[in-house]
C-alpha cells in the first residue's frame, strides 16, 4: 500500500513538473525572466486557432472579400479568446484584442501569466519591444515653403502624369498609411483626407492612434508639446515626427499656389486615411499590428462599430521592425498573419525594403521580408539603384526569397512636412509611396481590379522598366530579370494602366456581345450589342494614353462622331453599371 502511495506521489510530481515545463515553453525567456523578478510587463498573447480565409480568394469584389474576412476573424477570436478574456476581466486587467492575428495585448505579472498559459487555446506569450523604424537617409535635406509650377521628378519618372492625361488621378480610391502620423490639415493633403468634406472634419473611420503610452527609450515620461506634440490616443490625425506627412504627400499631395499648381502626389485625387503606429519614430509589434487590425475594418473614434467596407484599397508601410531591436521570429509570424489577412480582404500592402544596402541579404526586417508584402527598393533620376537601398535575397528566415519586388524613385524626393513646409528626403520610405500611389491610379483606371491584389501586383511587375545589376546575390544573377537589386525593375504606371485596361470585363457575357461598328471606321461609329438598359460612357484614347473623346451613351441607336485625327490605331473604353470593355479602334 505504501509502495502504491509513493508511486502515485512521484507520478503526480512528475506530472506537475511536466506541466510546469510545458507552460515555461510557451513563454518568451526574456519575458519570463522579467516576470520572475516581480515585474509587470506588456506582452502579446497569441492563440493557436487561426481563421481559414482561403474562400476569400474565390470572391469577386473587394467588398465581398473584406466582409467575409472580417466575419471569419471575429468568429475565431471570440471563440478562442473567451477563457483568457474572462481571466483578465476577473483580474480587472485592461486589454486590447487584435482579431486580425487572434491575439491579445495586455500587461501581466507572473501569476496572471501562469493562469493564461494554462488555457489550452493559448499558443504562447511574446514580448512587445519598442523598435526604431528605418528612417530616411538624410544625404540631402531641404526644408522650404511651397513653390508651384513643377511636377516632381518621381511622378514624371514613373509616367504618372501621362495617366493623369488619360483622365485618371486616383478618383474613387482610398489610400491608407500607417506611419508616424499625419498633419491632416497641411495644405498639400487636407483636401485629400477622407474625413474632410470641404467645411467640416469627421475623424471617425478615417483616423486611428495606436500609441497609448510614451516609449521609455526616449528617456522622458512627461507628455508635452516639446517632447511629444501629439500626446497619446490623439482624436485627430497628428504627426510627431514629419515622416508620415512626407509619405502621404507623395501618395496624394498637391496644392494650388501663387506660382502655379504644386504637384507632389502620384494620385492627387485619391482620398487617404491614416493610423499612427510610432511614437516619435519608435513603434512595437503591437502598434504595427493594431494599425493593420484597424485598416481591416476601420472603427469610430471609440474603437467601436467596425466597418470593413471603409477599408482602404492599398496601404503604405514605410517602416521596418528590425531584429536587433527585439523583433524576432515569434513576432515575424504574427505580422505575417496580419499582412496576409489584409491581402485576403483585397488590400494591397506596399512595404519599403529598408535602407541597409548595398550588401546582399539586407532586406531583413518585417514586413518587407514576407512573401505577401509588395516590397519596394529605391532608385534615382538615372534609374540606378540607390546605394542605401536594401537588397535581397531574404536570408533572415532562411527562405532566400526574391526581394525587392520592384523599385521606385527614392532619392531627392520632395514632399510635405509639418508646419505647411516641404522637404527633400532620400530613402526607400520615399519609394514605397510612389508605388502605393501607382496602385491607386491603376484602380482608378480599372475599378474592376479593386480587391484583385495578385493581379495588380503582377501587372506592376510585368510592365516595369527592366534594369540589370552587376551584383549577384545568392541564386539571383544581377544580369537576369528579376534580380535581387531591382526586382522586376522600376515601375512604369502608365504601362501598368494600359495593361490593366486590357484585363477586361466585370460581366464577361455582356462584354462579348458589345462591339464598335464599323471597325475600321472613318467619321462615326455605333455601339453594336448595347442593350440600352443603363447609361454608358465611351472614351477614346490615342496610343500614348491621351484622351481624345468622352461621349455619354443614352440610346441603343446613338451615333458617335469621331474626332478629326490621323489614321491609325486607337484605344477605346466602354463602361456602364455592369459592363467594362476595352479594345482597339482603327481609324482610316
Amino acid at each position: 500500500m505504501k509502495i502504491q502511495t509513493i508511486i502515485c506521489f512521484f507520478l503526480l510530481l512528475f506530472s506537475f513538473q511536466l506541466s510546469s515545463q510545458e507552460w515555461q515553453q510557451k513563454i518568451d525567456a526574456e519575458v519570463l525572466a522579467e516576470l520572475e523578478l516581480g515585474a509587470t510587463t506588456e506582452v502579446i498573447i497569441a492563440f493557436k486557432e487561426q481563421a481559414d480565409l482561403s474562400a476569400a480568394y474565390q470572391l469577386k469584389t473587394k467588398k465581398e472579400k473584406g466582409q467575409f474576412v472580417y466575419e471569419q476573424l471575429q468568429k475565431v477570436s471570440e471563440r478562442s479568446q473567451m477563457s483568457v478574456k474572462t481571466i483578465l476581466e476577473e483580474a480587472h486587467q485592461p486589454y486590447r484584442s487584435l482579431a486580425i492575428v487572434n491575439a491579445i495585448l495586455v500587461d501581466v505579472d507572473l501569476k496572471l501569466a501562469k493562469q493564461i498559459l494554462a488555457q489550452t487555446t493559448v499558443k504562447n506569450i511574446q514580448p512587445n519591444p519598442w523598435t526604431a523604424f528605418d528612417a530616411p537617409v538624410f544625404d540631402r535635406s531641404l526644408t522650404t515653403t511651397a513653390r508651384g509650377g513643377d511636377t516632381e521628378w518621381g511622378i514624371s519618372n514613373i509616367q504618372a502624369d501621362l495617366v493623369w492625361n488619360m483622365g485618371f488621378e486616383g478618383e474613387g480610391v482610398i489610400v491608407g498609411g500607417q506611419d508616424t502620423g499625419y498633419e491632416w490639415d497641411h495644405p498639400a493633403i487636407k483636401e485629400k483626407y477622407r474625413g474632410w468634406d470641404g467645411e467640416n472634419a469627421d475623424h471617425n473611420y478615417n483616423w486611428h492612434d495606436a500609441i497609448h503610452e510614451i516609449d521609455s527609450l526616449h528617456n522622458d515620461t512627461i507628455i508635452s508639446p516639446d517632447n511629444n506634440p501629439c500626446g497619446l490616443d490623439s482624436s485627430f490625425p497628428c504627426d510627431d515626427h514629419n515622416h508620415g506627412t512626407h509619405t502621404m504627400g507623395t501618395m496624394t499631395g498637391g496644392q494650388d499656389t501663387e506660382a502655379g499648381e504644386l504637384k507632389i502626389g502620384v494620385a492627387p485625387m485619391a482620398k487617404w486615411i491614416g493610423c499612427r503606429n510610432m511614437e516619435r519614430g519608435w513603434g512595437s509589434p503591437a502598434s504595427y499590428i493594431e494599425c493593420f487590425d484597424w485598416f481591416l475594418a476601420p472603427t469610430d473614434l471609440n474603437g467601436e462599430n467596425a466597418d470593413p467596407d471603409a477599408a482602404p484599397h492599398v496601404i503604405n508601410n514605410s517602416w521596418g521592425c528590425p531584429p536587433i531591436e527585439g523583433c524576432n521570429p515569434d513576432n515575424f509570424e504574427l505580422m505575417e498573419i496580419a499582412l496576409n489577412t489584409l491581402r485576403a480582404s483585397g488590400v494591397v500592402v506596399v512595404v519599403s525594403a529598408g535602407n541597409s544596402g548595398p550588401g546582399c541579404n539586407s532586406v531583413d526586417d518585417p514586413s518587407a521580408i514576407f512573401e505577401g508584402a509588395f516590397t519596394i527598393g529605391a532608385s534615382n533620376r538615372r534609374d540606378s539603384i540607390a546605394g542605401f537601398s536594401s537588397r535581397g535575397s531574404v536570408a533572415v528566415d532562411s527562405s532566400f526569397r526574391l526581394k525587392p519586388n520592384v523599385v521606385a524613385p527614392g532619392v531627392g524626393v520632395r514632399s510635405s512636412t509639418r508646419g505647411g513646409n516641404y522637404a527633400t528626403w532620400n530613402g526607400t520610405s520615399m519609394a514605397g509611396p510612389h508605388v502605393a500611389g501607382a496602385v491607386a491610379l491603376i484602380i482608378s483606371a480599372a475599378p474592376h481590379l479593386a480587391g484583385q491584389v495578385d493581379t495588380i501586383e503582377a501587372i506592376l511587375e510585368a510592365t516595369t522598366l527592366q534594369l540589370l545589376s552587376e551584383q549577384d546575390c545568392d541564386q539571383y544573377p544581377g544580369m537576369a530579370i528579376p534580380n535581387a537589386t531591382y526586382g522586376y525593375g522600376r515601375i512604369d504606371v502608365f504601362a501598368a494602366v494600359m495593361r490593366a485596361l486590357d484585363v477586361v470585363a466585370v460581366d464577361e457575357k455582356e462584354a462579348v456581345k458589345v462591339a464598335l461598328f464599323p471597325n475600321p471606321a472613318s467619321e462615326s461609329i455605333w455601339i453594336k450589342g448595347w442593350t440600352g438598359n443603363a447609361e454608358a460612357q465611351f472614351t477614346l484614347f490615342d496610343m500614348n494614353g491621351r484622351k481624345l473623346l468622352s461621349h455619354p451613351i443614352n440610346s441603343v441607336s446613338e451615333k458617335i462622331e469621331l474626332p478629326v485625327v490621323a489614321k491609325g490605331l486607337y484605344h477605346y473604353r466602354l463602361e456602364g453599371n455592369h459592363l467594362l470593355k476595352v479594345g482597339k479602334l482603327v481609324i482610316q
